[in-house]
């Protein structure tokens, strides 16, 4: 009996865990401007996110920013995932970005 009520517990926290979405968390970055070499995977633009620079070619569909006329660089906050199949391995997917309210000094 008690194997029984074991074997439950396990398949309700299994299937509760499998269910829930989880929410990226936001992380600071500044976006630095666009990337301008001519290079085969080159291209996008630079983001900063903590001590490492990462590069990203478009954001998310709904997004407000407008990088064609920014000033940079500009402050935002990222949920973002790096890309596997990336060519310089450098590349990431912003999956949710918003412009940051600070300015800089």
């Amino acid at each position: 009996m008690k194997n029984l009520i074991f074997v439950v517990f396990l398949s309700c926290l299994f299937f509760s865990a499998c269910g829930m979405k989880q929410d990226t968390a936001f992380q600071k970055a500044t976006i630095t401007g666009p990337d301008l070499r001519m290079c085969a995977c080159c291209g996008g633009w630079f983001i900063n996110i903590g001590e490492k620079t990462y590069r990203f070619y478009k954001l998310p569909a709904g997004s407000q920013l407008n990088l064609k006329n920014a000033e940079f660089p500009l402050k935002v906050d990222v949920a973002w995932e790096k890309n596997k199949k990336g060519c310089k391995g450098d590349e990431i997917f912003i999956e949710k970005i918003k412009k940051r309210k600070d300015k800089f000094p």
